[in-house]
């Protein structure tokens, strides 16, 4: 009464590698064999969520850099 060994699905993505994936795809460096770890193994909606949350972060570092150049140059 051997049952088949049943494939075990693939453990999800940590967060640290879908933050790699993130700042990957933000570079626009990611390479082939990650793609299709995250295609694989990520869910669409924590991706379309940390990059929104790094789009906004991203907008902020530039909102403060801005201010801390134009404050030194006037001041």
């Amino acid at each position: 009464m051997n049952e088949p060994d049943k494939q075990q699905p693939p453990p999800p993505l940590t967060l640290w590698e879908m933050l790699q994936s993130v700042l990957a795809a933000a570079l626009g460096v990611q390479s082939g064999k990650n793609r299709s770890r995250d295609f694989s193994r990520g869910k669409p909606s924590h991706f379309i969520l940390l990059g929104l949350m790094f789009t906004g972060l991203f907008v902020l570092v530039l909102l403060g850099a801005v201010k801390l150049i134009l404050h030194l140059a006037t001041g």
